[in-house]
């Protein structure tokens, strides 16, 4: 038997330390949690994606009383972006949260593995790499992609 460990490089920087191109992502990120609908979790999360085409598309956290009826803002935003533009490819991700007394949060959050498995997908279509911007009131940590917040993912679509 062998036991090993997985190491992931991330990078955490402030605000004012990620360039004018991840600064304008982190901003579209905070401004769609203000477009969540989030009225039983009170939690808004916000996910902004830039294309291979310059555009950037922002989303939001969309929840449903028929509970799991409601969509992540990383799905929202990257099935946004995919059928708004189905021949772009995804160049960066960013996202941002207000917890439930209406705060940015200090510490950034992280996608569930749902919403890891659905940007997965479009990072291969991407056929590279697709970094991930986590950011914080504080802090934001970027991952050099998807795959690396999903070690042994399932990728053979």
């Amino acid at each position: 038997m062998k036991t090993f460990d997985i190491t992931i490089p991330v990078t955490e920087a402030s605000f004012e330390e990620l360039s004018p191109e991840q600064q304008t992502l982190v901003t579209l990120a905070r401004k769609a949690t203000f477009r969540s609908y989030a009225p039983y979790s009170k939690f808004s999360v916000g996910a902004a994606i830039l294309l291979d085409n310059g555009e950037m598309l922002s989303g939001s956290n969309q929840e449903n009383a028929a509970y799991p009826s409601g969509t992540c803002a990383e799905r929202t935003t990257a099935f946004y972006a995919h059928s708004t533009y189905p021949d772009a490819k995804f160049k960066t991700i960013a996202i941002a949260a207000r917890g439930t007394d209406g705060k940015e949060l200090d510490s950034p959050i992280s996608p569930c593995g749902a919403c890891r498995q659905v940007l997965l997908e479009y990072e291969t279509l991407a056929g590279a790499d697709v970094p991930v911007i986590l950011a914080g009131a504080g802090r934001c940590f970027t991952f050099p992609s998807v795959k690396s917040l999903l070690p042994y993912c399932f990728s053979e679509f």
